[in-house]
C-alpha cells in the first residue's frame, strides 16, 4: 500500500506541476518567453494530445533515475572491492581507468538487474500514470496497454478478451526478459 500511495502522491504533484494555468512549469516558461520577447503560450501538457505522452515520459524518467534505480546503484557501489580499487591506484590507474576497469565491472550485475526490471516495467507500466493523471486521455493519447487491459476487463466487462491481451503481454515480457538474460549474462562475465 505504501508504494502505491507514494506513487499516487508523486503523480498528483506532477499533475500540479503540469497544470497549464497555475503550474510552476508553465509559469517558468511564461517568464522565459517574456524574457526573450517570444509571444507564445506554453503547452497545455496533460490536456494536449501532442504533449500528454511526452509529459508522462519526462515524469517517468525523472522518477526512474532518481528513485529505485539510484538506490540499487548506491547499494551496488558497496560491493565494489576496496582492495581492487587500491591495487589499481597503486598500479597508476587514474579515476576514469579505476571506474572503467574496477567499478563498472562490479556494477554489471546491478545494471543487468535494472535493465531487466526497466524493460518489464516499460512493457507493463503506465497504468498508474494513465489512471491518476489523465484517465487515458486526451483522446486516448496516454492509454497504455495495462490501462487498456483494465478498461476492457472492468469497464467493458470483457474478461476473456482482457485475459487474452494479458497473456500476449506476458509472452512479450517473457521474450524480452529471455533475450536480455541470454545476452546480458554474457556481458557480466
Amino acid at each position: 500500500v505504501q508504494t502505491f500511495t507514494s506513487g499516487v502522491a508523486l503523480m498528483l504533484l506532477w499533475k500540479a506541476i503540469y497544470n497549464p494555468e497555475t503550474g510552476p512549469l508553465n509559469a517558468a516558461l511564461r517568464a522565459l518567453f517574456a524574457l526573450v520577447h517570444l509571444h507564445a503560450e506554453p503547452p497545455a501538457w496533460l490536456t494536449s494530445v501532442g504533449w500528454a505522452k511526452p509529459a508522462l515520459v519526462v515524469m517517468g524518467v525523472w522518477t526512474a533515475v532518481g528513485g529505485t534505480n539510484m538506490l540499487l546503484y548506491l547499494a551496488g557501489l558497496t560491493n565494489v572491492s576496496r582492495e581492487l580499487l587500491d591495487a589499481a591506484e597503486v598500479d597508476g590507474a587514474n579515476r576514469w581507468e579505476r571506474f572503467r576497469h574496477v567499478v563498472w565491472p562490479s556494477l554489471l550485475p546491478t545494471t543487468f538487474f535494472i535493465l531487466i526490471m526497466s524493460a518489464i516495467g516499460g512493457l507493463q507500466g503506465g497504468f498508474e500514470q494513465a489512471r491518476v493523471m489523465t484517465g487515458g486521455g486526451p483522446a486516448g493519447a496516454t492509454t497504455t496497454l495495462s490501462y487498456y487491459i483494465y478498461n476492457v476487463a472492468f469497464q467493458d466487462l470483457d474478461l476473456g478478451y482482457a485475459a487474452a491481451i494479458s497473456w500476449v503481454l506476458f509472452a512479450a515480457i517473457f521474450l524480452v526478459t529471455a533475450v536480455q538474460w541470454r545476452y546480458g549474462r554474457d556481458l557480466e562475465t
